[in-house]
């Protein structure tokens, strides 16, 4: 069998790759962060879906919001809260990433990615097929308006914090759009690709006014996306119809996607109510992520009978960091002693198996599930960035990487309670008579920042550090009080979860780098200010190649885990669904996904696909 030109290219480039070298960049269908895209030019559909799933049908979700209602259509104003289902259903992108590939970006809204060959800037081709749902066909000066709104004062702060190392958008023809980038970096065309390109008709009243984007409410909005809103009804649920004239089904990363003909989100007060209704069979699906719930509410008929199903569903996705962090800014957590302590003292197996019925894992690295994790004694390349840093790293950096404590048998909980004992008489701290004092006679106290609807789970936390005698003095706030709190770091100690990302690098550079670490308001919650952090997630972000990324990533993850900056806590390796039998899934599972995102692009209703077949049967 003979091997077409397009395919011999991209065999040759693989080969390239897989020697160890970087591609030059160069116009294409689709951009990898790190070797090559896994489906090749001219590909038909990713293999995560089902190219032949039958339109039609309906798929009603549900949602727990604030006041169970939303105020507007507008998904990146600041004020309101906008309806569900629009970043989804409503609005595209540049580009999408593939969910079985950890980093590769495919041609959405444009069909041509050219990244500049020193990464200083992207070149994106929109697609001459691509329109808005009034008709109007997408234009270079489409995607400059759009950058224009996203990094104004128009949208949320968040849209432009997140765009800020884009300098601006040039239009080179009617398709063609430049983004040049206020610094080099390969993850910058993903960033760039995420971009959502809306209509600067959108706002334009009858009169000929243009509303402010910040202003914009119940104005449909004019996007590209495959659904357009039919009935809103706040408070209570939002329709969604399937555009008839979508410009996108049948390219390669649309195709199989979006099979229902229309899509409902149901709104709820509250989690109770919310599992009530799906015993009720108000909805069709349910993807839960507090196991209480999973083992022992989802009861009923509709759960005997077979009509609403149960199910794990395995993912790859990278967990985020999470658990506990203390303040560096507090002269005593400032000893890496005290910090490891208070590791020992957390029972995670005993938390895990009585009040999550054993289904969470421990994160026990920043990259967690994932190659970059560190492992074992550092390797010869990772001692490379290592041995320059030497005087400024705990000796422990260079040996075997930290196993989390465990009080799974044969060990236990009163070994792990000596060792923090143990730990904290060598920072200075001694027990005596239940409470732990240092030299001074100054009692160690722990003051808990937290949310007064604080889960349950903590307060066994708690009870084992009043167990080696610290004070621990809970001062729980509501959830605006709090982020006041933390914006100013006025805390001792406070649970954080880091957001999931599949480029390794720019979340941990938010978290950790020296220059946010007494900036209020800045995400280095806990005041590491380390040049060797710093240098590491540089080098890490500066990775040409697998194999530099998986060395900086490790060496990386030895310093902030030696370091004890944060309490690991736990992840979920399966997403757990509840559904209707009606629907359908295909076969191939992606690897990093979202669960009710996942279902709203890939599944499809099992009646379409029988009256389809009855049809077919009806007319042979």
């Amino acid at each position: 069998m003979g091997i077409s030109s397009t395919n011999l290219a991209w065999l040759l480039l693989a080969i390239f790759i897989c020697a160890g070298a970087s591609p030059p960049a160069r116009a294409a269908h689709a951009v990898a962060l790190l070797g090559v895209p896994g489906y090749p030019p001219g590909f038909r559909h990713f293999d995560y879906v089902n190219p032949d799933a039958p339109k039609g049908g309906t798929l009603t979700l549900s949602l727990v919001t604030v006041n169970s209602s939303f105020d507007k259509f507008n998904p990146y104003s600041l004020r309101g809260i906008p309806a569900p289902g629009l970043l989804e259903l409503v609005f595209e992108t540049l580009t999408v990433n593939g969910l079985d590939e950890i980093n590769t970006q495919y041609g959405l809204l444009a069909d041509d990615i050219d990244v500049a060959e020193d990464f200083g800037s992207v070149v994106f081709r929109i697609n001459a097929r691509a329109r808005f749902s009034n008709g109007d066909p997408v234009t270079a000066r489409d995607v400059e308006y759009s950058f224009g709104l996203m990094t104004s004062d128009q949208v949320s702060p968040r849209y432009r914090a997140y765009f800020a190392e884009i300098d601006r958008v040039e239009v080179l023809d009617e398709r063609r759009a430049r983004f040049v980038f206020k610094r080099t970096g390969r993850d910058l065309s993903f960033i760039a690709g995420s971009l959502p390109v809306f209509s600067p008709t959108w706002g334009l009243t009858d009169s000929g006014e243009k509303l402010d984007f910040a202003e914009l409410r119940f104005e449909n909005p004019v996007a590209t996306g495959p659904y357009l809103i039919e009935q809103a009804r706040s408070g209570r649920d939002i329709v969604y119809r399937r555009n008839p004239d979508y410009w996108g089904m049948d390219i390669p990363v649309q195709r199989g996607s979006f099979n229902f003909d229309t899509i409902v989100y149901k709104l709820y007060k509250d989690r109770d109510t919310q599992v009530a209704a799906l015993r009720a069979g108000d909805y069709d699906f349910l993807s839960e992520n507090q196991m209480r719930y999973w083992c022992c509410q989802y009861i009923g008929r509709r759960f005997d009978s077979g009509e609403i199903l149960k199910k794990r569903f395995l993912h790859a996705n990278p967990p985020a960091m999470n658990g506990w962090v203390v303040n560096l800014r507090k002269e005593r957590f400032q000893d890496i002693r005290v910090r490891k302590a208070l590791n020992y003292a957390l029972d995670y197996e005993w938390i895990n198996d009585k009040i999550f019925d054993g289904e969470f894992s421990r994160v026990d690295s920043y990259f967690s599930n994932t190659s970059l994790a560190a492992r074992g004694y550092p390797s010869e390349a990772e001692l490379e960035l290592l041995e320059p840093w030497r005087d400024q790293l705990p000796e422990s950096v260079f040996g075997p990487m930290f196993i989390q404590p465990t009080t799974a048998a044969p060990n236990r909980l009163r070994n792990n309670l000596e060792i923090a004992l143990s730990l904290f008489a060598e920072a200075g701290w001694h027990y005596a008579d239940g409470v732990l004092r240092n030299d001074r006679g100054e009692s160690f106290v722990i003051e808990i920042a937290g949310n007064r609807r604080q889960s349950p789970f903590q307060d066994p936390i708690y009870h084992n550090l009043r167990k080696i005698g610290i004070q621990v003095r809970k001062n729980l706030a509501d959830a605006a009080t709090l982020r006041a709190r933390l914006r100013n770091f006025e805390f001792d100690y406070t649970s954080v979860s880091l957001r999931e990302g599949r480029m390794p690098g720019d979340e941990l550079w938010r978290v950790f780098n020296s220059e946010a670490a007494n900036r209020p308001g800045s995400e280095n919650l806990a005041g590491v200010e380390s040049p060797v952090v710093d240098a590491l997630i540089r080098t890490l972000l500066d990775a040409n190649t697998v194999e530099e990324q998986e060395t900086a990533a490790r060496a990386l993850d030895r310093v902030l885990i030696h370091n004890h900056y944060f309490i690991p806590w736990r992840y979920l390796k399966n997403h757990y669904v509840m559904y209707h039998q009606r629907l359908n899934h295909p076969e191939v599972l992606p690897k990093y996904y979202a669960a009710t995102e996942w279902a709203v692009r890939t599944w499809w209703d099992g009646t379409a696909q029988r009256e389809e077949y009855r049809q077919i049967a009806d007319s042979d």
